[in-house]
């Protein structure tokens, strides 16, 4: 099969590439570079250095077709800069997956696998895994523009009939078992690589946002998915939509807290985590878990590495041999 990655130079999107690479796939990655890296593209993958911004230029990348499916990852990903610059991240992350699904529908793209987020249900606080049924309460500018793209690509399949996976998941986390790939943000935002670095002395101590959350510790849970599980999730998704579009949530269904995250760090690691306290986040759910039921029972999909120490032992392996990311 032949396929089209966007964002295919980001964390997620990388992984996804290998995976499909890996499945015996040609494929073909369209990144604007803004924060992900050319070295994150295997060699001998054609590569598009491409603004989805731009109409027209995007849909000469889709005009090479056919392909017998898209993936699209491109996006500004930051809860909380999504709150500092809600507008921003509205209007980008719904122009660029309409510029997108437009040039899809019009070259005749059959199928499309959207990531989507668990921000989606950001509003509701929950005790209990979540479901796709789950009502959709974004808590921020982020979840709510990638809701405003599961509609666009509603009426696509409506209308047009073009097919789509909407896949929400959770915390995506550590690297390619192989070391082919891993996690490089400008800025670091997330928390697994956030907690290494400080173990490792790279930063200064850990801040911790919030510990007077509702939860067994007072800090928030989170449902951590190794981001190798997360990309064979998406290349099962492809077989499920020849006929009908689908959503799932995708994660290991097991909650881990910040400081439980720490503690796995020291554990993995040997090494004493630095970190303070600090206030809250806006936008920040206490507790975040998901419900895969629908995707386990219709793929197969199980994940391969859902130990939190796994997890960790990869993102700590790839931190350590790449000490300055994807930049030689």
């Amino acid at each position: 099969m032949r396929y089209l990655v966007t964002g295919g130079a980001g964390f997620v999107g990388s992984h996804v590439v290998l995976a499909l690479l890996d499945a015996g796939h040609e494929v073909v990655v369209l990144d604007n570079l803004s924060t992900g890296y050319r070295a994150a593209v295997p060699a001998g993958v054609a590569f598009h250095k491409v603004d989805l911004l731009d109409y027209q230029a995007t849909a000469e990348v889709v005009a090479q077709g056919p392909w017998d499916g898209v993936l699209h990852f491109a996006a500004l990903s930051l809860v909380g800069d999504s709150m500092r610059e809600p507008l921003r991240y509205l209007r980008q992350n719904y122009l660029t997956a309409l510029n997108l699904v437009q040039a899809c529908v019009e070259q005749g793209v059959k199928k499309i696998i959207f990531s989507s987020t668990a921000a989606l249900f950001g509003g509701p606080e929950r005790l209990d895994p979540i479901p796709e049924t789950a009502p959709v309460q974004p808590g921020s500018p982020y979840g709510e523009s990638k809701f405003m793209i599961e509609r666009v690509l509603h009426w696509a399949d409506s209308i047009y009939g073009l097919r789509s996976a909407c896949l929400r998941y959770f915390n995506a986390a550590g690297a390619d078992p192989e070391g082919r790939a891993g996690e490089d943000h400008r800025p670091e935002t997330h928390l697994i690589p956030l907690t290494i670095d400080a173990a490792l002395g790279r930063r200064p101590a850990l801040k911790l946002f919030g510990t007077d959350y509702p939860t067994r510790d007072g800090s928030c849970i989170r449902d951590y998915i190794h981001v190798t599980d997360l990309a064979d999730a998406h290349v099962r998704a492809l077989g499920q939509i020849d006929h009908r579009s689908v959503t799932y949530n995708i994660g290991n269904g097991q909650g881990y807290s910040n400081l439980e995250v720490i503690r796995s760090v020291e554990r993995v690691s040997g090494r004493k985590v630095p970190w303070e306290a600090a206030p809250r986040r806006q936008g920040d759910p206490s507790l975040l878990v998901a419900d895969s039921t629908t995707l386990r029972k219709e793929t197969g999909w199980e994940p391969r590495f859902g130990d939190l120490d796994r997890i960790v032992e990869t993102a700590l392996r790839w931190r350590e041999s790449h000490p300055n990311g994807y930049e030689v």
